[in-house]
């Protein structure tokens, strides 16, 4: 079968269990979807380790960008981030938006969930499940089971000007939730960028134009949330945004992370200021 046929058949299959998936709690009946509707969505982080030099990586692309699109899950904000590894770059094609520490942070993870080596496309949910990235089905059931979680309130607001052309952000954490195993956890700030686009000119997506959303263009720990208190971090930390990030189709994202179980416990995204 064609590659071009299978990838409709997928996307036909992506989108149905989309408009489907969130309803496998719910029954299906009028009154409930009517009461989700009203009811606050928890923010779940999902992130996707990727690459351009990986041919099986499109299509789990698209998918989370219909997941953050439709937001299938009734219970979840979906808040995603796209992390181009770099250890594809020696099959031809370096990828104009990885780095090797998105390479580390995924290393972490197969540490974690006893993988024995890294791969893409990897789909990993609030830091707690992990699956091959171009599951829909499987990514909206993980995103479901991640919001019924106890959850850290977490805000980040944008818009102040910061020193020497950078931006700063007003972050709070509220007291933590979901048993972390330390006295404290890490909070991270990253920037994100949508409406990336390459011409693949050699390596494995030779010849094709991709198309990306919520790509990691930074990540820095900007402190640390201490289990106890009513408010378990808060501070104003300023990033340099790049010149050649379009500011506006930049995004903040904060979150909170147990250093040990690598368990996220709450997070929370906001559009940098035009």
């Amino acid at each position: 079968m064609k590659r071009s046929v299978i990838f409709l058949f997928f996307l036909a299959g992506c989108l149905g269990v989309l408009a489907v998936g969130s309803q496998s709690g719910a029954q299906g009946n009028s009154q409930t979807q009517a009461a989700n509707a009203t009811t606050d969505r928890k923010p779940v982080l999902v992130e996707l380790f990727t690459a351009e030099g990986c041919s099986s990586c499109p299509p789990a692309e698209k998918l989370l960008a219909a997941l953050e699109a439709r937001q299938p899950a009734p219970n979840a904000e979906i808040i995603p981030l796209e992390e181009h590894v770099d250890y594809w770059d020696h099959d031809g094609w370096v990828d104009p938006f990885d780095s090797p520490a998105w390479s580390a942070r995924q290393n972490d993870y197969t540490v974690k969930f006893k993988e024995g080596t890294a791969y893409t496309p990897e789909m990993v949910v609030d830091g707690d499940a992990h699956f091959n990235g171009s599951l829909p089905h499987t990514a909206v059931m993980a995103i479901e089971a991640a919001a019924r979680e106890p959850e850290t309130d977490v805000t980040v607001s944008s818009g102040q000007p910061g020193s020497h052309d950078a931006e700063a952000f007003d972050v709070k954490v509220a007291g933590l939730q979901g048993d972390p195993q330390g006295d404290t956890v890490d909070v991270w700030l990253a920037i994100t960028e949508t409406g990336l686009r390459s011409n693949v000119t050699a390596g494995e997506n030779a010849g094709k134009e991709l198309d990306h959303v919520a790509v990691m263009r930074y990540l820095h720990k900007i402190g640390v949330a201490r289990g106890g208190d009513p408010v378990a971090y808060s501070g104003t930390p300023e990033v340099k945004l790049k010149s050649n990030w379009n500011r506006q189709n930049l995004s903040v994202v904060v979150f909170v992370q147990d250093k040990k179980s690598l368990r996220v416990l709450g997070v929370a995204s906001a559009k940098v200021a035009g």
